[in-house]
């Protein structure tokens, strides 16, 4: 639950994460007695707004069964508490966030992507099967890690993904939800990379959000990332730092 204090501590905070978890889609939010600080958390992501307050920056809730987080600091102040708090292990890194603009995407280009696929593979929807068989394989699990079972999945996601022989070897879904769209998740399997799987079925996925009138949010964890956000028409915003905690 959020009221409008919390809200305001996010503002102008252009995260589907963020938004994910002040509008009670997925993820939670913690604030401090004060409701002067707090965390949006939802799966390997934590941002933190408002005050910097240590207790904040330390607490793992309980349904935080994982032990490796990337914290987000709303400022600078945010990331020194965090480097403070966890040193060594605390690995800084660099993301790079996109703009969120709704009539940017170029349908026909899009189209036209997704029939770049190579001969010998298959584009499909990702339904109960294809669920499954992610969840089994570690390389593919975060398209799929946010929802308990494939009725969460259905109800609340939406994915693409290529076969091979019947297999998933490629995959783009939606890492979170949000009431207006979706966080997008990219992976293919490491010995079927750079044969433009990820190109084909990340344009696939982005025509079925429009189609139902969705964003597809895009937050790339490194250039390679943003690259391929730019060929699927999405447009640079801006750098920011994050902390991968390990050991969490």
């Amino acid at each position: 639950m959020t009221n409008d204090k919390i809200n305001k501590l996010f503002e102008n905070w252009d995260e589907t994460i963020i938004w994910s978890c002040l509008q009670g889609v997925m993820g939670e939010v913690f604030a401090n007695a004060k409701l002067d600080a707090a965390m949006a958390i939802l799966g390997d992501f934590a941002f933190f707004a408002g005050e910097p307050d240590e207790e904040m920056v330390r607490f793992k809730p309980q349904s935080c069964r994982q032990n490796f987080i990337i914290m987000v600091p709303q400022n600078e102040e945010w990331g020194r508490l965090i480097e403070n708090c966890y040193g060594k292990r605390a690995k800084k890194v660099t993301r790079y966030a996109t703009k969120k603009e709704k009539d940017v995407f170029d349908v026909q280009r899009l189209e036209q992507a997704v029939k770049t696929l190579p001969a010998g593979y298959e584009l499909k929807m990702l339904e109960e099967a294809e669920f499954t068989s992610c969840k089994e394989n570690a390389w593919a699990n975060d398209l799929v890690s946010q929802y308990e079972d494939y009725e969460a999945y259905k109800r609340l996601g939406l994915g693409a993904v290529v076969l091979k022989d019947g297999e998933v070897v490629a995959g783009a879904s939606s890492y979170s939800r949000y009431l207006d769209g979706i966080e997008i998740e990219i992976d293919t399997r490491e010995d079927m990379r750079r044969k433009g799987l990820a190109y084909a079925c990340g344009a696939k996925l982005i025509l079925e959000c429009l189609k139902r009138g969705w964003y597809p949010g895009w937050d790339a964890q490194n250039r390679w990332s943003l690259a391929l956000s730019k060929k699927l028409g999405y447009n640079f915003s801006h750098e920011y730092a994050a902390y991968e905690i390990l050991d969490y």
